[in-house]
């Protein structure tokens, strides 16, 4: 089914709300934010405005604006020049307000809406003055990471540190959304390059340097490459010459004996600290950061940066899971861990939190862990099952028919697992066609709303996590929101080598 996007308001086969919910959540796959608001200004003017027909028309409209800037919340200050369309559309419309009487509330919601893109008023779960925040992992203080986290925006002023070739370093200030060439005009500025002559500038080059080695040089032109870094990777500042020459940074983890703070915390109070602070990341991301994490590809990219940081997390999750073993050099206590690792991952199920569900269960079948038998050979037989159960429930056979079943029946507040989101929306994506014939594709348009309401419907009630407030919750919150991680695989191999040497 392929409708005009020029008259969105015609299609009469799904109910009028639905439709309007579709063309909002999914317009940019086919049309810019400013040029889709042109458009809508268009359809208001196009065909005269008196009568029954301009009315309507208004009314069509008024609906359709209310909505977005419902759902835009928070993003349209990204969105440079759609603030001046949005006014004129709101005047254009409010010229008939008398006509207007049973809509009463919703013309004043429209006001207050427009008002706040208009005097940029920021959201209310943020602070009231812009603060300039460090870059998650670059600064690891225990005042930051205990506040609760509220979304980055791209237009948000960050610390980040990038490193030079001898591992020396400069802290740059930065917004979240700048392109290579500003971070490196930055860190030139920050070396008094600047005096030397014209050109200097360009002989740097900016690579990312995950801590394998892995080097990825980026482009000039990229934006938003912040949040696009792997957990223990780390910006350099180079010149072309030196490229070759860049190792990682030591790892920051010092592999010694004795317990880290994991064998003193009870597996409840680890697992709802996990749900919490996952909730928290989870509801700053917006539903539309989910549409242009998939298909930005077609329409210019925009800031996904909360997303990223999920998704970065579910990776340090699984992670810190696999390091916590593979550091634990007691065959006994390790197989205690094991046990810890297993009740946590059933704590968080209980808790409806998927995403940490599954980070733990893929954090025990790592392949440096999944292969110490003598340590599992250890596990109660109870255990053992009960890990089996968790294995087949993230079985990704028959399209994750055994998670589908399980998250069908939870009822909110939930926190999937987003990667299979992800994974569904690029199925959808590259099913079909945006365009047929030069002509939207409304039915692919609609599943690809419907999948985003099911991200709306599980942040539909708050959570409540009985949490108890013990001596060390504060110590217990801050271990948990700052893992110290080892994502070498290398690394993690060599570890479980010398925990047994030959196991299989």
């Amino acid at each position: 089914d392929a409708k005009r996007p020029e008259n969105p308001f015609s299609q009469e086969s799904l109910p009028i709300d639905i439709l309007l919910d579709d063309i909002v959540l999914t317009h940019s796959l086919f049309l810019p934010t400013e040029k889709f608001l042109q458009e809508l200004h268009h359809f208001v003017r196009a065909g005269g405005m008196e009568g029954p027909e301009g009315l309507g028309r208004k009314q069509a409209c008024l609906a359709m604006l209310l909505h977005f800037l419902d759902t835009y919340q928070g993003l349209l200050q990204e969105e440079e020049g759609a603030g001046h369309i949005i006014k004129d559309l709101y005047l254009l419309i409010m010229k008939d307000e008398s006509l207007y009487q049973d809509l009463r509330e919703d013309t004043l919601r429209l006001h207050q809406l427009v008002e706040t893109v208009e005097l940029k008023i920021p959201e209310e779960n943020q602070p009231p003055s812009k603060q300039v925040k460090p870059l998650f992992r670059h600064f690891r203080r225990i005042d930051s990471c205990l506040q609760t986290r509220v979304a980055f925006r791209g237009s948000d002023e960050i610390f980040c540190r990038v490193y030079m070739p001898d591992h020396s370093y400069v802290t740059i200030r930065s917004r979240l959304s700048a392109s290579v060439q500003d971070i490196l005009g930055s860190v030139t500025e920050k070396l008094q390059y600047s005096e030397e002559p014209a050109g200097r500038e360009e002989s740097l080059i900016l690579v990312a340097v995950a801590s394998s080695g892995e080097k990825v040089l980026l482009q000039p032109t990229e934006d938003c490459v912040f949040t696009t870094l792997g957990i223990n990777s780390h910006l350099f500042a180079c010149t072309r010459d030196s490229y070759e020459a860049l190792v990682p940074l030591p790892e920051e983890i010092q592999v010694s004996p004795g317990d880290t703070e994991i064998h003193q915390v009870e597996p409840e109070d680890i697992a709802n600290h996990l749900t919490a602070f996952h909730w928290e990341l989870f509801r700053c991301v917006h539903e539309l950061e989910f549409v242009d994490y998939v298909f930005h590809g077609e329409r210019g990219r925009r800031e996904t940066a909360n997303l990223e940081l999920l998704l970065q997390r579910c990776s340090e999750v699984t992670h810190w899971v696999a390091t916590e073993v593979l550091l634990c050099e007691a065959p006994g206590k390790r197989a205690q861990l094991l046990k810890k690792f297993i009740k946590i991952a059933a704590i968080c199920k209980q808790n409806q939190d998927l995403l940490s569900f599954y980070a733990v269960v893929m954090g025990l079948d790592n392949a440096a862990v999944s292969r110490l038998r003598l340590t599992w050979e250890k596990l109660p037989g109870k255990f053992k099952n009960l890990f089996r159960k968790f294995e087949n429930l993230t079985d990704p056979c028959r399209n994750h028919k055994s998670y589908r079943e399980v998250i069908s029946k939870m009822k909110p507040p939930v926190i999937p697992f987003v990667p299979l989101i992800l994974k569904d929306l690029t199925f959808l994506h590259e099913g079909s066609k945006t365009l047929v014939d030069g002509l939207v594709n409304i039915e692919k348009l609609h599943s690809v709303a419907e999948k985003v309401r099911t991200i709306r419907k599980y942040r539909s009630r708050p959570l409540c996590l009985d949490m108890e407030a013990s001596p060390h919750h504060l110590q217990t919150k801050a271990y948990v929101r700052q893992f110290q991680v080892i994502d070498n695989q290398n690394l993690l191999f060599e570890l479980s080598y010398k925990l047994e040497a030959n196991s299989q």
